[in-house]
């Protein structure tokens, strides 16, 4: 059990690490040949150069300004300086409503922090239970619940403190749910007035994305193409708020395979860039290289020569490839983007069944372009179901089998296991030192280094599972992510670590020789024993919670303080961007490339500010002494966040915040388990009781498409909605500024004005045709007008 010195040993080690990452970025951000690494952003909006373009050689590398250094720290207020509208406007509403995350920790936890302190901290440090017991306890342990003897009176502070806590986070919950709803509202209004880059080109339809609906499992017909059923049906069945729908390259083509060979052309284009520059600072020498892979093996043979048809053959099949995709039928999916007139029509399109079939003509929201997955819209929908199926089993069976790691980590924290099993080792942990590391250091860091590649298997879960968005992947990725760390980092770490702990007592001792061992004065075999199952679960758990609050305490110094400052370090794109500025960069558009901004990263940062939502709600009542380490994680990630948001964060998408609901649900789910958790503890002190939930629910109504559908009719009478939605949802091969033949086709496209059919009961369809402005004529007609 880990006591106050080896808090502090961790403390430490943690403070003198975030020290050391704060102050080297502080330092590097300052030399002129870090500027991309830690300023990418602005770079990307064009409003920054490159400080390393002019002056001596010394200073292109070198700040050699002493009076930057007096003020290395200033970047901490200038960081908090940016108000919140003029964020949103730079870094977009999801980047801002995130930060609102960490504001919402703060709102929630230091009222709770203060009252803790002041009114349940000196409850439980004036008991002496823990003393007058044989247990093994540290100085934590007598500020803790389980310094307050069973049947004591004194558990009635803790039950009012535990209402006031959840009506305080209910109250903060409701509050903040109004706000970001409101900033959702406002943002989207002020992104229709400006202009944001849509993959190579430049299009309003970000903040029109309320207007486009994705339809999925279009039924087949034998005589109609996918773009003619779109078109017909919904002219029959939205008449008054369809607009169109982009014929040819808004529905769905399979056109995967087509982007593999894109990006092998490009890929070898670099690498034909980089021999040519070899080539003319050493025109004496043509470079040479092998045809095997990564050049490593096979025939030897001229690199200019050999790139140069290696991409004339590339280019070849990429043309070949997308005529297959653009004409043959079977590569269009039955799938495309629609889009309204009005969100009001685009509302009730996506939100309603289309067809007494529930599983065709399948309408939902469309994410913004950028947002798109393409990969997956190639996606059969009937697969789906089996594809979750199969993700499902997969996840539960990682989660249960990541449990043989997390005890391993937990029996670092049991010294007294480690010396029976290895006897020899004695001398060396019982060194203050040493010890004070192994329990206040080690079983945090080890957590997180398994914890590394998580998240990477739970982004290919989500992309094998088919959905149509990187938001979506995102979030569901982090709800996955949510749950194992729910599982196994909590649960897993409390019972995991109580085992090891209280097994021997389990087997050996009765209730009567164990009173105190749970911080209870029963013995949970004897609960199972008089059948009393469901009330165990939260009896085991609850108890042991005391327990694990140092281990949770290291954990946060590790990933809370330690963790966050070296996110603001960058280390590791701080050499990749120089390794490949060095060997691999020839054009100004090669060093955008190498910056590698990188962004949020939503799926793996979410999930773990829920621990700590999780952590301080658990022990606000149990141990409110972990209370100060999480707000100081609170603290620090909101300002090194708002940093990397303003200065590094490229986001690849803007969702509106459409994360939000989750967090806020993931919140009460913490504090649902919090109450459960502290009704299992008071249970075995003889006082149990209840804490009520306050259910919080929020719905969003289409009143308020109805209103900004009327503004914008008032202020821009005259908008053409249909040039802002025309080209913007085009698979990106289709649109890549590199091959000419792409704009051919788009523009073959747009010449068609026509839609015909072949089909006999569309010749009387009532409603004119988007595209002719007339009735959509039937394939004869078509054929009697051109001749």
């Amino acid at each position: 059990m880990a006591t106050l010195a080896d808090i502090g040993v961790s403390a430490a080690f943690n403070i003198i690490s975030a020290l050391a990452f704060l102050v080297a970025f502080a330092i590097l951000r300052l030399q002129p040949f870090n500027d991309r690494v830690y300023f990418p952003k602005w770079y990307l909006k064009g409003l920054r150069s490159s400080p390393t373009h002019d002056g001596a050689v010394l200073s292109k590398f070198v700040n050699l300004d002493y009076r930057s250094y007096l003020k290395f720290l200033n970047w901490m207020p200038d960081a908090l300086r940016m108000p919140e509208a003029e964020l949103i406007d730079h870094a977009g509403l999801d980047s801002a409503v995130y930060l609102r995350i960490y504001l919402l920790g703060l709102k929630i936890f230091v009222p709770i922090t203060l009252l803790a302190f002041a009114i349940l901290v000196p409850v439980n440090w004036t008991n002496d239970t823990l003393k007058k017991s044989d247990l093994n306890y540290s100085e934590i342990d007598k500020l803790s619940i389980s310094n307050i003897p069973p049947g004591s009176q004194r558990f009635w502070t803790h039950l009012v403190m535990a209402y006031a806590f959840t009506f305080w986070t209910c109250y903060i919950l409701y509050k903040e749910y109004g706000l970001i709803a409101s900033m959702r509202f406002l943002a989207l209004k002020h992104l229709e007035q400006c202009n944001l880059r849509v993959g190579n080109t430049w299009s309003n339809v970000t903040g029109r994305v309320g207007l486009v609906v994705l339809v999925r499992n279009v039924p087949p017909d034998p005589d109609e193409s996918v773009s003619e059923l779109v078109e017909h049906f919904f002219l029959v069945n939205h008449p008054d708020h369809y607009l169109t729908h982009q014929r040819h390259h808004a529905v769905v083509h399979n056109a995967n395979t087509l982007a593999k060979l894109v990006k092998k052309k490009k890929k070898m284009q670099n690498w034909l860039d980089f021999y040519q520059l070899k080539y003319s600072r050493n025109p004496s020498e043509r470079p040479t290289t092998k045809t095997g892979f990564l050049g490593l093996w096979g025939a030897r043979v001229d690199a200019m020569d050999f790139y140069t048809a290696e991409i004339d053959k590339t280019i070849e099949q990429v043309t070949a490839e997308r005529d297959r995709v653009t004409n043959d039928p079977k590569a269009i999916m039955p799938a495309a983007f629609v889009s309204f007139k009005t969100r009001w029509g685009a509302a009730v399109c996506a939100q309603t069944q289309q067809s007494r079939n529930p599983t065709l003509w399948l309408t939902d929201w469309a994410s913004e372009p950028r947002d798109v997955y393409w990969p997956n819209l190639a996606i059969p929908f009937v697969s789906l179901t089996v594809r979750r199926l199969i993700i499902a089993v997969a996840f539960f069976f990682l989660t249960f089998f990541f449990m043989i790691p997390i005890a391993i980590v937990q029996s670092l924290a049991n010294l007294e296991g480690i010396e029976k099993s290895a006897p020899f080792l004695r001398p060396l942990i019982e060194m203050h030192f040493i010890k004070g590391v192994i329990q206040g250091f080690l079983p945090g860091i080890a957590l997180k280094l398994f914890l590394i590649f998580l998240p990477s298997i739970l982004m290919l879960f989500s992309k094998i599972e088919g959905f149509t968005s990187l938001s979506a992947l995102e979030r569901r990725s982090a709800s996955k992510f949510y749950i194992f760390q729910l599982v196994n980092v909590f649960l897993g770490s409390v019972i995991a670590g109580t085992a090891f702990q209280q097994l021997h007592s389990f087997i050996h001792q009765s209730a009567n020789e164990y009173p105190n061992s749970f911080s209870s004065s029963e013995d949970i075999s004897k609960v199972i024993e008089y059948g009393a199952l469901e009330a165990s679960i939260p009896k085991t758990i609850g108890v042991a919670i005391p327990m694990k609050a140092t281990f949770f305490i290291t954990y946060i110094m590790v990933d809370g303080w330690a963790g966050i400052a070296g996110e603001i370090l960058r280390l590791k794109p701080l050499v990749i961007f120089h390794l490949k500025n060095f060997f691999l960069v020839k054009t100004e558009k090669d060093r955008e490339e190498a910056m590698d901004p990188g962004s949020i990263g939503f799926n793996t940062g979410e999930p773990q500010i829920q621990l700590y939502f999780l952590l301080g709600l658990v022990y606000a009542v149990v141990t409110p002494i972990l209370l100060p380490f999480v707000l100081v994680f609170f603290g620090l990630a909101y300002v090194v966040f708002r940093h990397q948001i303003i200065n590094v964060y490229n986001p690849e998408y803007e969702s509106g915040a459409a994360f939000w609901p989750d967090v806020h649900g993931r919140v009460l789910v913490g504090l649902v388990i919090s109450q459960l958790l502290l009704l299992g503890l008071l249970s075995t002190k003889e006082k149990a009781q209840t804490t009520p939930r306050p259910p919080c629910t929020s719905c969003i109504d289409n009143m308020e498409a109805m209103m900004k559908d009327t503004l914008e009719r008032a202020r821009e009478p005259n908008l053409n909605l249909k040039g802002y939605l025309q080209n913007a949802y085009i698979h990106p091969v289709f649109k890549g500024d590199d091959d000419d033949e792409s704009v051919e086709v788009i523009d073959e496209w747009e010449k068609e004005s026509l839609v015909p059919t072949k089909r006999q009961s569309r010749r009387n369809t009532p409603l004119p045709s988007k595209y002719s402005g007339s009735s959509s004529p039937s394939l004869p007609e078509v054929v009697h007008e051109k001749a």
